[in-house]
C-alpha cells in the first residue's frame, strides 16, 4: 500500500536512501535494456540475417524514439500520478525488452526496440523529476546522484555482463533478465516507495475570460533551456571521441585491442568514482562541481590529444576523463532540478533527457565525419572546441542565474515599499477623517476656542479630534468601557450628558453604549 506525501520542504525529513536505491535499480534496468545490442552484434546479425551496420540502427532507433516522444509525452501525461506514472512506464521497459526477446525477425525486433525507447526516454523524464519530489531542494544533487548511479553501473557493469550471457546462452537471454529485473524493480516502486502531491501547473486555457490577461511565462523557462544547450554542446563533444575510442586507443595510444574491454573498465570505474564524489562534495553545489568537471575533461583530453605518444599518461587522462565526465550527467540533473520550478520540473527534465540523447545521436556522426576526412587526432581536438563552448555557456548561466536573484530582490523591496506606502496613505487618511468626524453616538466636537482648553478628556486630550484612548473610528463607539471620564467642573451642558449620560455625577467610570461591532484595527 502507498501514501501520498507532500514534496518536502527542508531537510528535516528523513532521507530515503532505500527508495532511491531501488529506482538506481531501476534506472541500471533501463539503460541495459538501451546498450544491450552494441555488446552483441556478431551474435545478433548472425541469427537475424541482417549486417552488424543493421543491428547498429537498433541503437539509433531507440535514441530517436528517445529524442521524439520523451517531450509530448510528459505533456500529455502531466495530470497523472508521478508514482503511478513511474510504474507503468517500467513495465512497457520490461515488456519492450520481452518482445526484443521474442522477436522472430529484425522488423519485429526494430519495433521492439522503439517501444522501448518510447518508454525509456518517459521514464527518465519521470523518474528524474520524481527523485526531487521526495527530498528536499538541498538534497537534490545526492538524490540525482543516487539514480544516475544506476546509469554508470550499467554502462560499467551491466553491459559486460549482458554480453558475457549472450555469447554465453544467446543473444535474447539478456533481454529476458531485463524484463525480469523491470518487473521486479515496478513491484518494489509500487509496494515501497510513496506518492507524492505536485502542484500542477496551471492550463493556460482553463479559466480565462476572453478579455483576460496571458498567465506570465515561468521565469525558470530561459534557464532550462541554457542548461540544455549547454549538455547536449558537451555530449556531442564526448560521444564523437568516446564513439571511436577503441581505434583511436590501439592506433594512436599503442594499446593492444585485447586490453582495450578492460582498459574500458577502469574509465568506468573512474565515472563511479565521479558519481562518489557527487555524492560527497558537490550535491548542494552542482555549478562548481559542473565547472570543475568539464575543466577536468578538458585537461585529460588534452593530454589525449598531445600526449598519447605515452601509454601511462593517456591512460591516466582516461581515468581523469572518466571521473569528471562520471560527475557530469548527474549534476547537470540536478542544476536542472535547482533552476526548474514544479510547474516545469517534468518536462524540463524530458527536455534533458532528449538533448542528452541528441547529443548521443549527434556526436557519433560527426565523430564519423572527422574520422573520415581529418583522422583520429581530429577527435580529441572536436571533443576540446565543443568543451571550450560548454564552459562559455556555463558562464551564461551563472550570470543569468546572479540577475534573475537580482531582479526577485528587487520585485521584493519594490512590493515592500509599495506595501509600506499605501499603509501609510491609509493613515494618513484615517487621520484626517478622524479629525474632522462628528459621531451621531458620542456627539464630540474638536473645538478650537478655549472652551476645551486644558480640559481632561478619557485620561487625555482632544488632539486634531481624535481620543488617546479608544478612537472615534466612522462613527462608532469603541466597544467596551472608556475610563476616567472625569466632569468639566462643574459643567454639565443642558444639564445631562450626549445621549443622555448622566455627566454632572462624580462617576470615574462611565460605559458608553451605541452600535457594537468589532474593532478591527482599520478604518
Amino acid at each position: 500500500m502507498t501514501t501520498s506525501v507532500k514534496t518536502p520542504s527542508s531537510s528535516s525529513r528523513p532521507f530515503p536512501t532505500g527508495g532511491l536505491v531501488i529506482l538506481a535499480v531501476a534506472v541500471f534496468t533501463s539503460v541495459t535494456a538501451e546498450m544491450i545490442p552494441t555488446g552483441l552484434l556478431p551474435e545478433m546479425s548472425t541469427e537475424l540475417g541482417v549486417t552488424e551496420s543493421q543491428i547498429g540502427f537498433l541503437v539509433t532507433f531507440f535514441a530517436l524514439a528517445v529524442v521524439l516522444t520523451s517531450v509530448p509525452l510528459v505533456s500529455l501525461t502531466r495530470r497523472f500520478s508521478r508514482h503511478s506514472l513511474v510504474v507503468v512506464v517500467l513495465l512497457v521497459v520490461s515488456a519492450a525488452a520481452l518482445f526484443s526477446a521474442l522477436a522472430p525477425d529484425y522488423g519485429w525486433l526494430a519495433v521492439a526496440r522503439i517501444l522501448g525507447g518510447v518508454a525509456h526516454g518517459l521514464f527518465w523524464a519521470v523518474v528524474g523529476a520524481y527523485s526531487g519530489h521526495l527530498v528536499a531542494k538541498e538534497q537534490v544533487g545526492r538524490a540525482v546522484a543516487i539514480i544516475t548511479s544506476g546509469g554508470t553501473l550499467a554502462i560499467v557493469f551491466g553491459v559486460p555482463l549482458a554480453t558475457v550471457v549472450g555469447q554465453a546462452f544467446g543473444w535474447r537471454a539478456p533481454f529476458v533478465v531485463v524484463a525480469v529485473l523491470g518487473l521486479c524493480s515496478a513491484v518494489l516502486i509500487l509496494r515501497f516507495l510513496p506518492r507524492v502531491s505536485v502542484e500542477a501547473a496551471p492550463s493556460r486555457r482553463a479559466g480565462r475570460s476572453p478579455g483576460a490577461e496571458r498567465a506570465p511565462r515561468d521565469a525558470t523557462i530561459g534557464g532550462v533551456v541554457l542548461i540544455c544547450i549547454t549538455t547536449a554542446t558537451i555530449m556531442v563533444g564526448h560521444y564523437a571521441l568516446y564513439t571511436y575510442i577503441a581505434p583511436f586507443l590501439t592506433t594512436q595510444v599503442g594499446i593492444p585491442a585485447d586490453r582495450i574491454g578492460a582498459v574500458l573498465f577502469v574509465y568506468g570505474a573512474g565515472g563511479a568514482v565521479g558519481l562518489l564524489l557527487v555524492g560527497l562534495l558537490f550535491s548542494r553545489r552542482p555549478m562548481l562541481g559542473i565547472v570543475i568537471g568539464v575543466a577536468a575533461t578538458v585537461v585529460a583530453v588534452a593530454a589525449l590529444a598531445f600526449l598519447s605518444g605515452s601509454v601511462a599518461l593517456s591512460i591516466s587522462a582516461l581515468v581523469v576523463w572518466g571521473v569528471a565526465f562520471g560527475m557530469l550527467p548527474s549534476l547537470l540533473q540536478s542544476r536542472l532540478l535547482h533552476v526548474a520550478s514544479a510547474q516545469v520540473r517534468d518536462t524540463a527534465v524530458a527536455f534533458f533527457s532528449s538533448s542528452f540523447n541528441i547529443g548521443i545521436a549527434t556526436g557519433a556522426v560527426i565523430g564519423g565525419f572527422l574520422l573520415s576526412n581529418y583522422g583520429l587526432m581530429a577527435l580529441p581536438v572536436g571533443d576540446l572546441v565543443l568543451l571550450l563552448a560548454s564552459l562559455v555557456l556555463l558562464f551564461g548561466s551563472v550570470v543569468a542565474s546572479h540577475r534573475r536573484r537580482a531582479r526577485a530582490r528587487v520585485g521584493a523591496a519594490g512590493a515592500a515599499g509599495a506595501a509600506g506606502v499605501a499603509g501609510g496613505e491609509r493613515g494618513v487618511a484615517a487621520d484626517a477623517a478622524s479629525g474632522a468626524a462628528r459621531t451621531d453616538d458620542l456627539h464630540v466636537e474638536a473645538m478650537a476656542g478655549a472652551e476645551l482648553a486644558g480640559a481632561q478628556l478619557f485620561e487625555g486630550q482632544v488632539l486634531e479630534g481624535r481620543l488617546l484612548e479608544g478612537q472615534v473610528r466612522e462613527g462608532q463607539s469603541v466597544e467596551g468601557q472608556v475610563r476616567g471620564c472625569k466632569p468639566l467642573e462643574g459643567h454639565a451642558p443642558d444639564g445631562h450628558a450626549p445621549d443622555g449620560h448622566a455627566f454632572g455625577s462624580n462617576d470615574t467610570e462611565t460605559e458608553l453604549v451605541g452600535p457594537k461591532r468589532p474593532v478591527d484595527g482599520s478604518l
